[in-house]
């Protein structure tokens, strides 16, 4: 292989429970490929693992809130008139938005 980018290789030798230990914090760390993990804890002593699904949801749910907003404003442009219930609305969401928040950043300690 010469076009490797690592031209050094590192064999060792683990027991059938040291290598089932190696498995299991690489699958904690969610990571699958053992050359990687093996690396980055040579490297660095440590892997994070780093979970964004509640940011990804939030930003989703932000999203939904956002075209809500949007439909608002665009009637609002196209009547030239605005609500009191169109304003409460927006409050509505604005409030949604901050208790999203609020919620993302309790549940992630």
């Amino acid at each position: 292989m010469a076009n490797r980018t690592r031209s050094r290789q590192f064999t060792f030798y683990a027991s059938t429970e040291e290598w089932a230990l190696i498995e299991e914090k690489m699958e904690q760390a969610g990571m699958t490929n053992a050359s990687d993990y093996i690396r980055q804890m040579a490297m660095k002593g440590y892997v994070i693992e780093l979970d964004f699904s509640a940011v990804k949801e939030l930003a989703a749910q932000v999203s939904a809130v956002g075209r809500n907003i949007n439909q608002i404003v665009k009637r609002v442009h196209t009547t030239d008139t605005m609500y009191q219930e169109d304003l409460a609305e927006i409050q509505g969401c604005m409030e949604k938005i901050w208790q999203l928040l609020r919620f993302t950043l309790l549940n992630q300690r």
